[in-house]
């Protein structure tokens, strides 16, 4: 059937609403293929807004190595906001991509990247706005094939029953695997429709269907079992792993925004993975093992991407990217090529002990000068001790000293408050920590134009690391210690003025919790929120937890468990997680003993096993991987403009 756009009706609405330009399309790089020539169409889904989705690395990747496959085609959707959302209600404007403005429920498949569970709600309008049945028993061969991917995914039961199916890891391959089966199955006059071609997406153990898995759950309201229901479907679907990143050099074409985006530079991710260890972070553990790209794959595509974007700054990015083994050599042959061009170049935050001077001014050596970023994450030595990132205070003046000194006069300190056996007496030492950051740059300049701002975040336990059966702490506790520390820095006349001071109060941290560890049950809480006009939470001017607490209290009637036993509550060993038939490769009875090591003060902290040797957890040996690190003798050439 011809899909015509909806731009005609769609035009008419945008004078009447903020931001017009994030609806329009045609950014640089954007891709409009011959809808009829496809055999398999996508569209992508970034759920949050065009300035917030746009720059997302993941969909970019996908939205261009789908668009290089002949006879396929990808276009993308991102949420709309609440003046547009009317106007399209009133005027029966379906959900459309911002690419050609086709109706999202023309496609084959629509792939949804989840980096946090606060984009739940939005998922839902977006289908709803599509005229896709929110659950995904209700939908017939016509509506699309709703597919979650992302961090999130990881544990998909919460949003389960609106989705049709979820996969774990990496994208590149396995989006190109669900795009054969989808495109023989069609090629076959589509038999035994949507359950056919979702059995065959289930069979190799890749791809988890949700619908065709039953959940049970003990007396005390845990659940007890998650088992197929249906024969050729695995007990536990793996994550899937990209080892060789060399091969797959996306994005080169990166979109170039029309409307103001949350991020405008030039991304490369130099690798991926982190096995620093550290037991809060989630996307650490689940993208293990580490996997470097080399020098010349990275200056490659610095190259081209520069060229077809007209960027002026280069991301180099990963979880931890003064970690890759040859990052000086990628600093300095990136400013060396660069340096009559301006390009500047940017590291995310950077961990203490892996800050250097020389590093440093690589990085800055064309652009700007702007303020240094470091995460000791825990208050006291204590509690760095509690989640393994070892970093003493020690370590931390040493490295402000040495950016003070050679020209810095901005450092921003990220802590988390809400940790595992966390007192306020180590919430407090944060300010004796921003004390003696502020004193060493005094000493170490000889002036007073010495900044620190110091930034918390609630600490939310996540699936597939060693605080997941870690309680979490209630929002009144953590919002009692964050005024207590507050007032102790604003009292502070010595160094009071030097220091400034931002966090979150801890009931969005609450709702991220209840979602993040949530089983099938929470679905109902989620749909409730949405009815009840729940949009974009994630942003605190739209949250409302006044709403997310009053639609659990209906939802979650008659079940036996309610917000206090999802997030409030710890685990214990034998207890059925909703994710356990879900394999990000690590070992349970690992991940176990190093929740037990963090809780005993006499427990061990694990090293880097990338440099140390192999601490078992299983992700090697479970998923056929290897640590791949350099360096490899390659170089960055030509190290100069031609």
């Amino acid at each position: 059937m011809p899909v015509e756009s909806l731009f005609p009706r769609l035009e008419p609405l945008l004078a009447r609403v903020q931001k017009p330009v994030q609806y329009i399309g045609g950014e640089l790089n954007s891709v409009i293929s011959d809808w009829d020539s496809a055999a398999v169409r996508w569209c992508l889904m970034y759920p949050d807004a065009y300035e917030v989705g746009l720059p997302n690395q993941g969909v970019q990747i996908l939205y261009e190595v789908l668009n290089e496959r002949p006879g396929v085609l990808a276009e993308r959707t991102y949420a709309v906001w609440h003046d547009l959302e009317a106007l399209m209600r009133e005027h029966d404007v379906p959900q459309f991509t911002v690419d050609a403005h086709r109706p999202v429920a023309a496609f084959d498949l629509l792939g949804v990247s989840f980096s946090t569970e606060l984009g739940y709600t939005n998922l839902l309008n977006a289908l709803d706005l599509a005229g896709i049945p929110l659950y995904a028993r209700d939908r017939g061969p016509e509506h699309p094939i709703v597919i979650a991917g992302g961090h999130a995914a990881f544990n998909p039961e919460p949003i389960a029953d609106f989705l049709d199916a979820a996969v774990l890891g990496d994208g590149e391959e396995i989006a190109l695997a669900i795009t054969e089966v989808v495109r023989e199955w069609k090629a076959e006059g589509s038999p035994g429709g949507r359950d056919e071609v979702l059995a065959r997406l289930a069979a190799g153990g890749g791809v988890y269907v949700p619908r065709f898995y039953d959940v049970t759950y003990t007396a005390d309201g845990a659940v007890d079992r998650v088992t197929p229901n249906r024969p050729g479907v695995p007990e536990r679907i793996a994550k899937h792993t990209v080892m060789d990143l060399d091969s797959w050099p996306y994005p080169r074409k990166l979109l170039v925004p029309l409307a103001e985006t949350v991020h405008e530079r030039f991304s490369v991710e130099i690798f991926r993975g982190c096995t620093r260890g550290c037991r809060f972070c989630q996307a650490g553990m689940i993208t293990r093992p580490v996997r470097e790209r080399s020098i010349a794959s990275i200056g490659e595509m610095v190259r081209e991407g520069l060229a077809n974007t007209g960027f002026e700054e280069v991301g180099l990015l990963s979880l931890s990217s003064a970690d890759h083994s040859e990052i000086h050599d990628i600093a300095k042959g990136l400013a060396d090529r660069y340096e009559d061009d301006k390009i500047s170049l940017s590291l995310p935050s950077t961990r203490v002990d892996a800050f250097n001077v020389t590093l440093a001014e690589e990085l800055t050596r064309n652009g700007r000068r702007s303020g240094l970023t470091f995460a000791p994450e825990g208050g006291s030595e204590r509690m760095r001790k509690v989640i393994n990132k070892m970093v003493t205070e020690e370590d931390l003046i040493r490295t402000v000293s040495t950016a003070y000194t050679h020209g810095w006069r901005q450092v921003k300190l990220y802590f988390m408050c809400g940790l595992p056996t966390e007192t306020d007496s180590d919430v407090l030492q944060i300010a004796d920590l921003a004390r003696a950051v502020i004193k060493a740059g005094r000493e170490a300049t000889g002036t007073r134009d010495i900044r620190c701002t110091v930034s918390i975040g609630g600490f939310v336990p996540k699936p597939q690391t060693p605080f997941q059966w870690a309680a979490q702490l209630d929002h009144e506790t953590t919002d009692t210690r964050l005024r207590k520390l507050r007032e102790v820095l604003r009292n502070d006349r010595q160094y009071g003025k030097a220091i400034g001071f931002r966090y979150h109060d801890g009931k969005p941290g609450i709702v991220e919790g209840l979602l993040s560890r949530g089983d099938r049950r929470v679905g109902a809480v989620i749909e409730q929120v949405w009815r009840d006009g729940g949009r974009f939470d994630g942003w605190s001017e739209h949250f409302s937890f006044d709403r997310w607490m009053g639609a659990a209290e209906r939802a979650l009637a008659g079940t036996g468990v309610d917000v206090d036993w999802y997030t409030t509550r710890e685990r214990g060993r034998e207890e059925t997680l909703p994710w356990d038939h879900l394999d990000a490769g690590l070992d349970r009875d690992w991940l176990w003993q190093d929740w037990l090591d963090s809780i005993n003060p006499d427990g061990a902290e694990v090293e880097d096993c990338r440099w140390e040797g192999c601490y078992d957890c299983g992700v090697c040996g479970e998923l056929g991987t290897e640590i791949q690190i350099g360096p490899t003798g390659r170089q960055l050439l030509p190290l100069s403009v031609v």
